[in-house]
Order: C-alpha cells, then sequence, then structure tokens
C-alpha cells in the first residue's frame, strides 16, 4: 500500500480544513458585523441595575445633598409594533415631526464605528437597546403617560433619580451632574447613555465613590424577546449598592448665612476648624440655588445665563481668584524673620513715611504693635531683612539668597502652590522667587528696593481665599495645618489619607505668640484697625488688609481665628471694590464666627448694616424650576 500517498493527501486535507476554518472566522470576526451584533444582542439579556447616588451630610447630620426619584421613557426599535405615530404623539404632548426628529437625534448622537480593516463605516446606534427617549418625567408626568404604554410595544417607564438640595446653598462646592459624553462612556463602561456624571464641585472630585456599585440581573428572553423569567431563579442576579455616604465637615447653617452676608455683594468667605483642617463654609459671591443646574432641562435653560452673567456667579472665587492678599501677608512677614533671628519681638522701626506711605498716629515699638498698627514701614524693614542678610558678596548675590529662602518658606506655609483640597480647580497663586524676577530683570539685576511692595502683600504676589483662610489657621495652631478638606468621612472610613497628613511650617512655634498678640489688639484695643470686628464675650484675634486695586475701589480682606484660646474657626474675608479692611471684611468675619460658637447673633444693628449694603450691582439670579415631587 502507497502509504506515503495517504499521508500526503490526509495533511493537505487538514491544511484546506484550517484555512476554511481561519477565512470563516475571519469573516465573522472582522468582514461581517452581524454577529457582533449577535453577541451584543446577547449581552443585553444582562440587564444592569444603577442604584442611587450617594447623598452627603454636614458635620450636624443634616442631609444637604439627596436625590429625588424621576422618570426617563425609553425606546427600543426592535421591539415597536406597529406604531400608531399619531396617537403616541398625542400621548406625549408632541407633534409627529418632533417624534421623528427626536429618533434621529438618537442615532446620530451614538455616533459611527470605522472597521480598521475595511474602512466600513457603520452606526453605533443599536435597534436592540434601550435609549432615553424623554428625560426627566416628574412622577404626575408619567403617570399620565405609563398606564397607555402597553398600546405603544417599544416603549417603556425607567426608573431614574437626580439631585436635590434642600438649602438651596453651597452651589460651587457641591457642583453638579450633567449626561455622561460618548467619550465618557467608551472610557468607563460603568456608564450607559443617559447617565449622569459629576461635572464639578465634590460630585467631580467624588465621583467614584459617590457613583455606587451596579446591580447585575439575567434574564431569560422567548423567542419574540420578551423577558419571560429570571435566569436560573436569580442565583446569579446581584443587588445595586448605593454609595456609603458623604460627611462633610461644612456646617450648612452657617454656610447658607455667609451666603446671605454676601448678597449684593462680590468676594467671597472661607472658614476653617483649625485643629482638623476641616473647611466649615466657603462662600463664593453671588452665589446661586444649586437646584437651577439639576437636570438636563434646568442645565440647558439657566446654564447659558449663568455662564454669561458680568459678575461671574459660576466662577469660584474662593478657589481661582488670586488677590494680592495685602496687610493680612504681614503677618507671615514677621514670622519668617523671628524664625530667621533678623529681628527680635521686642524689635522697633519708625514709621518712615518717606520710604512708604503709612496711616498716622503711632510708632511700632515691637512686634505686636507693628500688627496692631499695620505699619507699613515697619514690615518694609522687616522684609528687608529677610531679604538681604549680608551671606553673600554683592547685593544682587544677597537678594537671589535671601529671596529664595523667603520662597521656600512661603512654600511652607502653603501658599504658591495648589493646597490640593477635594475640589477640582484650584489655583496656586503667585509667590516669587530668584528665577520669577531674573524673567523680568535679568540675572543679578535686582534687589530688594526693587521688589519691596511685597513686604506688604502687594505687588507681585498673590494668593487664594482659600490660602488666606489657611495661614490663620496656620497661626491659630501656632504652625501647622491639615490640608484644608470638605469631606471628612466616606461613610465610616474616615477622611482620603491625604487629609490626615499633619504639616508644619518650616516657623517654630514659640515665634508665634508676638503675632497673636498684636492680632488680638488689631480686634480688641485702641488704635487697632478692626475694632468693628469687637464681639463682647469671645476674644477674635485678626489682621485686616485693604488692597490697592487700579480697576476701581480697593478690595477690603480680614483673616481671623477664635477663640483667643483653644481656637474652633480660622476664617478669611474678601470683598471687593470695597475699601478698608476694617469696614466691611472685618465684621462680616465676626457675624460668621459668632453665628457659628454661639448660634446667634447679639448685635442686631452690625447684622443688618451688613444685611443692607449693597456694594456691587448684582442683578437677580434666575430661580430653580424644578418641581417638587416625591424622595
Amino acid at each position: 500500500m502507497n502509504f506515503d500517498g495517504r499521508k500526503y493527501v490526509i495533511i493537505t486535507f487538514m491544511l484546506l480544513v484550517g484555512v476554511i476554518y481561519t477565512v470563516r472566522i475571519f469573516y465573522m470576526q472582522v468582514i461581517d458585523d452581524t454577529w457582533t451584533l449577535r453577541a451584543q444582542e446577547i449581552a443585553e439579556k444582562r440587564q444592569e441595575i444603577t442604584p442611587p447616588r450617594g447623598v452627603m451630610f454636614d458635620r450636624k447630620g443634616r442631609k444637604i445633598v439627596s436625590n429625588r426619584t424621576y422618570y426617563n421613557l425609553m425606546i427600543c426599535e426592535n421591539d415597536i409594533k406597529h406604531l400608531d405615530t399619531a396617537a403616541f404623539a398625542k400621548l406625549i404632548g408632541w407633534t409627529k415631526p418632533e417624534i421623528r426628529n427626536r429618533i434621529y437625534q438618537i442615532k446620530k448622537g451614538e455616533g459611527t464605528y470605522t472597521n480598521p480593516q475595511n474602512g466600513k463605516v457603520t452606526s453605533n446606534y443599536q435597534s436592540i437597546r434601550k435609549y432615553p427617549f424623554i428625560k426627566e418625567l416628574t412622577l404626575e408626568e408619567i403617570s399620565k403617560i405609563a398606564p397607555h404604554l402597553e398600546d405603544f410595544k417599544g416603549f417603556t417607564e425607567q426608573v431614574t433619580s437626580m439631585r436635590n438640595y434642600p438649602f438651596a446653598s453651597g452651589a460651587n462646592i457641591l457642583g453638579y451632574l450633567s449626561e455622561a459624553t460618548r467619550e465618557e462612556i467608551q472610557q468607563d463602561r460603568f456608564y450607559k447613555p443617559g447617565n449622569n456624571i459629576g461635572r464639578s464641585g465634590l460630585e467631580r472630585f467624588y465621583e467614584k465613590e459617590l457613583r455606587g456599585i451596579k446591580g447585575i440581573k439575567y434574564i431569560v428572553t422567548s423567542a419574540m424577546n420578551n423577558a419571560i423569567e429570571s435566569y436560573a431563579d436569580g442565583k446569579y442576579d446581584t443587588m445595586a449598592r448605593q454609595a456609603p455616604p458623604l460627611r462633610l465637615g461644612m456646617d450648612m447653617v452657617i454656610q447658607a448665612y455667609g451666603e446671605k452676608l454676601m448678597r449684593n455683594k462680590k468676594g467671597c468667605i472661607v472658614a476653617i476648624e483649625p485643629s482638623t483642617g476641616e473647611i466649615l463654609s466657603m462662600v463664593s459671591a453671588p452665589s446661586f440655588d444649586p437646584n437651577l443646574l439639576v437636570g438636563r432641562r434646568n442645565i440647558s435653560l439657566n446654564y447659558p445665563k449663568l455662564a454669561t452673567d458680568p459678575n461671574m456667579p459660576l466662577f469660584p472665587r474662593p478657589l481661582q481668584a488670586e488677590y494680592p492678599p495685602g496687610s493680612i501677608f504681614k503677618l507671615v512677614q514677621a514670622l519668617i524673620a523671628l524664625q530667621e533671628g533678623v529681628i527680635t519681638p521686642e524689635s522697633a522701626f519708625p514709621c518712615d513715611k518717606s520710604v512708604v506711605g503709612c496711616h498716622p498716629g503711632h510708632n511700632a515699638r515691637n512686634v505686636a504693635e507693628g500688627v496692631q498698627y499695620s505699619c507699613n514701614p515697619y514690615f518694609y524693614a522687616v522684609t528687608r531683612r529677610i531679604i538681604q542678610q549680608k551671606v553673600k558678596k554683592g547685593l544682587y548675590a544677597d537678594a537671589e539668597y535671601g529671596l529664595n529662602k523667603w520662597f521656600d518658606y512661603m512654600q511652607s506655609f502653603g501658599l504658591g502652590k495648589s493646597l490640593e483640597a477635594d475640589v477640582s480647580g484650584q489655583r496656586p497663586g503667585v509667590i516669587p522667587n530668584a528665577a520669577y524676577y531674573d524673567k523680568w530683570y535679568g540675572h543679578h539685576r535686582w534687589a530688594f528696593s526693587t521688589i519691596r511692595s511685597i513686604s506688604i502683600g502687594q505687588g507681585e504676589v498673590k494668593l487664594t481665599p482659600l490660602q488666606m483662610a489657611n495661614i490663620a489657621a496656620i497661626i491659630a495652631n501656632k504652625g501647622w495645618f491639615y490640608t484644608p478638606h470638605f469631606v471628612r468621612s466616606i461613610g465610616k472610613k474616615g477622611a482620603l489619607p491625604p487629609y490626615r497628613v499633619k504639616h508644619r511650617t518650616k516657623v517654630n512655634p514659640m515665634h508665634f505668640a508676638p503675632v497673636i498678640e498684636g492680632m488680638r489688639r488689631v480686634v480688641n484695643e485702641g488704635g487697632g484697625t478692626a475694632r468693628s470686628a469687637r464681639l463682647d464675650n469671645i476674644i477674635i484675634c485678626g489682621k485686616t488688609g485693604t488692597v490697592q486695586n487700579p480697576h476701581g475701589e480697593d478690595h477690603s480682606v480680614f483673616i481671623a481665628f477664635a477663640p483667643m484660646d483653644h481656637p474652633k474657626i480660622a476664617i478669611a474675608v474678601f470683598v471687593e471694590n470695597s475699601g478698608f479692611g476694617g469696614t466691611w471684611a472685618a465684621p462680616i468675619a465676626s457675624l460668621m464666627i459668632e453665628k457659628y460658637l454661639t448660634k446667634k447673633i447679639k448685635d442686631k444693628a452690625k447684622e443688618k448694616r451688613i444685611l443692607d449694603a449693597k456694594l456691587s450691582n448684582i442683578k437677580e439670579l434666575p430661580q430653580a424650576i424644578i418641581a417638587p415631587v416625591q424622595e
């Protein structure tokens, strides 16, 4: 027998079968999209259940972000049988062209896919999948539609939820949600068409913590694609799990009170608990009701109005506005000089107005009085000693050395860099070093006399209001701080690890006493610049600032902490275009402190003066239109 001939026949047959299978598999996977669609169709029997989004509570246990039930009217093209378009249009209150246009928009919104092998372009739209046809229907609206859906195969109701903000405050903190884009859906399989995602604020920063864990339900379908039973009696189904709540350090009553005080004003308030770094309040004025940006309909109606408002209510001033700090910066200058040993607590400098302008009637004999009187020539002399220490040969080399050392101190206070709080969109401010001035003037072509405006918090120096409040917290703590943050606990797990780390400045705690004493005198003794912030039963330590503004009226700024012993609140208030720091910012801060520590206000006249003040031409913002629905 010719076994060699048979062997070649068998080998040829096996190779031929292999080639046929390879070609067939290539055709099925690359050329023919039918099998891909079939696999997707089978996958649709695996239904995902989206849990309600995690809620938020303030430090007193008040629910400040919750969910309200809404409904989507869903469409599945494959399930539509003999649609009576006229009757359906009458049911939902649309016209027939509007229905056709909506279907077109759904298909168009899914985009297209180009097969890289053959260049074939196909739509990402899948007729077997359910898509939102009408979104965000209230209980009242869906109640008029749902009983009649059995007459319109292919249309079903879907329960969904949207955010609700009971206090109507904290918009720039809490943020808002909007529908996930096609790119976001492609990047993260958690999201499906119609799902919402955090766009700003805490909603964005804690998106993964808030969205929860989806559940899965497997169903068995008939030949007509109708669900007839759970697969394996639900053995493989999983429950959707709502995310644990976020528990904030913020006090929503204080937040709402701050927004009330800042009506008809532009600026901000930031309050921090010094011992924890938890942000108690962060007001950006003008503010707006966060319910204005709940849901697609509200966003499309209100976002353009907010975005084009000349007073910029969407601009988060506490995080992104970079202001010259003015005289509050003198506190940090004094601390650095004491640490460097270029002054002592008893160092005196004359109020020489030929050097730099100052208000009359004082001569600071020590650091405490320098702070109390906010003497410009005093801190000009203090900062010159920091920058020009005569440790390097030549005036310019010495200034370079001194400024870089000064810069390192400033960085230890969290200045000139983002504080990395748990909310998106922070700016770092500006703290210049030698390289910064080299770009402007050239290497070794500048000295302290060139940059002297930094000594009183003007010139190139800029801070965010969050950084200003953190300076007050650092001084209250005598040299250390936790990174400011909103969320004190995710469920029962506590804050995120970065917010449990204690940061220490390069200034020894022993040097804070004279500065704190000066801050006490600013508020509580004659000659102080913030007598309007004084409270009868609480010792406030503070510092005013009047920030020069080349574009109009000066800005009013004040930072403080209280009580002097065992501080519980540190605060910064910045009021744009309002003049002297003691006139507006200081009394606003004292009202916030009193409200937080005592829960009431004694000086009603002071409160009324602030509430009645119209320091900016703020037009009335739109009102939320969300209808009341069930929780």
